[in-house]
């Protein structure tokens, strides 16, 4: 897996990014700027270290599918980093086998600095090779989505 990093600065202080960003008032802040990704995303869990959630969307069949992952930190307004450690098919839980094993340990951290009101969103992903040009060109998208919807 390589490390990437992607950022972009927001006229809204962090507290409001990350709550529009977390969709911790109403997950559909979250589900808006992650539907780049897929226009069903949105997640099943709670937010806190050590907790489980499921990043979940439908595919194309419309059959349920996402990621298994753990909060491994939580700071509010300033971090969240999240470790992916298996994949959702259907009701199927897979937490092993060479379709995990390329990215499982996987880390999505997030970064909230604000200086002046303004706050920088730093997203910091491992990533496989196969996804570098799909994440290239989402991730700058569904950043700006965040800062459409955080500035509003």
């Amino acid at each position: 897996m390589k490390r990437i990093q992607y950022s972009i600065k927001i006229d809204a202080p962090a507290s409001k990014v990350f709550n529009t960003m977390l969709g911790l008032e109403k997950i559909e802040t979250y589900n808006q700027w992650t539907s780049v990704f897929n226009a069903s995303s949105t997640y099943e869990g709670e937010w806190s270290k050590g907790s489980k959630m499921y990043f979940i969307g439908f595919g194309e069949d419309g059959e349920r599918r996402g990621m298994i992952s753990e909060i491994a930190e939580y700071i509010p307004n300033r971090f969240v980093s999240i470790r992916h450690y298996g994949m959702v098919k259907g009701e199927t839980e897979i937490t092993e086998g060479p379709e995990v094993e390329k990215w499982a340990g996987g880390l999505e951290n997030y970064t909230l600095e604000e200086k002046e009101g303004v706050t920088t969103v730093i997203v910091d992903i491992d990533i496989t090779e196969e996804y570098m040009d799909y994440f290239n060109e989402n991730w700058p998208k569904s950043l700006e989505k965040l800062k459409e919807i955080s500035e509003n």
